[in-house]
């Protein structure tokens, strides 16, 4: 009878290697969390806080120091201003030293002479505070050098007020102002219409083209290479062409259209509904089958052609070569392709935003997180949209891993 081994413990040797695995991790963790982590959390805090893109710009007193001449008397000029045109500043004031040469005729009431240093207090000031002190100054020596002295020197400014982004004031009205009525789920439908039918439009384009191509013939590589052309190209350059070759009054595609007699009117391609989501679909589907027709070309590469040939012996037809032999050879990397896709495609803004704007019907979650942070200056409600964005992907992310890729044995 044999007694069973005590469980084997780690020994130095292995510990010092687990120690020295985790020094070597350590930076990465650590860039990964500054440069992903942080951001993700900052988007959250912002969501729940009612910025605007104003409030971005600190709450704190601003001076300015110049020295002015008119009529052959000089001053001494202080243009003091809150920063906010809504938030108070507590403490007001600012410390500026009077360099040498420069003599004050008058000190204003609520400042204060202490040798060679002026000492300015204002107290509590509302926001949209703007006043400027001018204090008549006798000069002894050069104006131009004491003027360079004078605003070369930047005076010492006290006050503080509160910020809305480190405060302890949350809110929920960016969520709800996102999902108040069918504004949102026009966009949301905008988006997954335009996400799916990208994606599998993508997929399906790359597969045929691999297809095409997975034979030996005279120029394979040089079609390979005009493949690419839609993925390599700037994003600019494509979209500005698309645009013009599609132009309702000076397009080639019109004017060829109308010359053939299939329609009797220019088409308004990105300009009316439901045809300009279509149109941008169309786009995201050309642009992005090539990195689809990569992957799949190599996977089907990598297959034996053993079982080609005893499929031909059988005498399958090519659609059952197709259906038995390779597509379950390749649902491994669609089904990697179909979630890189997918999460790209629902994040992408910029073919969007170049072809449309966001306009006729093509507004999608991410031009929205545009609109809202920037064109009516609610960031808030843009990262709020952002966080809607990332919880989807985050779900959609989950059930694919939890069902799709158990199927595929990913």
């Amino acid at each position: 009878m044999t007694t069973p081994m005590p469980p084997t413990t780690k020994g130095a040797l292995e510990q010092r290697e687990a120690r020295l695995a985790w020094g070597l991790l350590l930076p990465t963790i650590a860039i990964v969390s500054l440069v992903i982590v942080l951001p993700l959390l900052a988007i959250f805090w912002i969501s729940f806080k009612p910025v605007g893109l104003a409030d971005l710009r600190p709450v704190a007193p601003v001076i300015r120091e110049s020295l002015r001449e008119r009529d052959g008397d000089y001053r001494l000029e202080y243009r003091v201003r809150n920063s906010s045109q809504t938030k108070t500043v507590t403490g007001m004031g600012f410390t500026d030293q009077i360099p040498d040469g420069v003599t004050l005729l008058d000190v204003p009431p609520n400042c204060d002479l202490n040798g060679a240093a002026l000492i300015c207090d204002f107290g509590d000031v509302e926001g949209g505070f703007n006043e400027r002190l001018r204090i008549p100054v006798t000069l002894d020596g050069d104006p131009e050098i004491l003027e360079e002295i004078v605003e070369g020197s930047e005076p010492t400014s006290r006050g503080q007020g509160d910020s809305v982004l480190t405060n302890s004031a949350f809110t929920l009205e960016n969520f709800a102002r996102i999902f108040d009525g069918d504004e949102f789920w026009d966009v949301l439908w905008a988006t997954l219409f335009y996400t799916v039918f990208g994606t599998i439009g993508a997929l399906v384009v790359g597969l045929f083209a691999a297809l095409l191509l997975n034979k030996s013939f005279r120029g394979k590589g040089l079609l390979r290479g005009l493949y690419l052309f839609p993925y390599v190209s700037p994003i600019i350059a494509v979209a500005f062409t698309w645009v013009t070759l599609l132009d309702p009054f000076s397009g080639s595609l019109n004017a060829l259209l109308i010359q053939m007699g299939v329609t009797s009117g220019p088409i308004n391609f990105f300009g009316q509904r439901p045809l300009a989501l279509i149109m941008v679909t169309v786009f995201e589907i050309w642009r992005y089958f090539p990195l689809s027709f990569l992957f799949i070309l190599a996977r089907m590469q990598s297959i034996d052609t053993d079982m080609y040939e005893a499929a031909d012996m059988d005498g399958a037809s090519p659609f059952q070569k197709f259906w038995y032999l390779s597509l379950p050879m390749l649902l491994g990397i669609l089904s990697v392709l179909f979630l890189l896709r997918f999460i790209w495609t629902f994040n992408k803004f910029d073919d969007i935003f170049l072809l449309t704007g966001g306009n006729a019907g093509t507004r999608t979650l991410t031009v929205n997180v545009y609109e809202q942070a920037f064109a009516i200056s609610n960031i808030g409600a843009g990262a709020a949209v952002a966080v809607v964005i990332f919880v989807m992907l985050l779900l959609f992310s989950v059930l694919f891993f939890r069902f799709i890729s158990q199927e595929e044995g990913l």
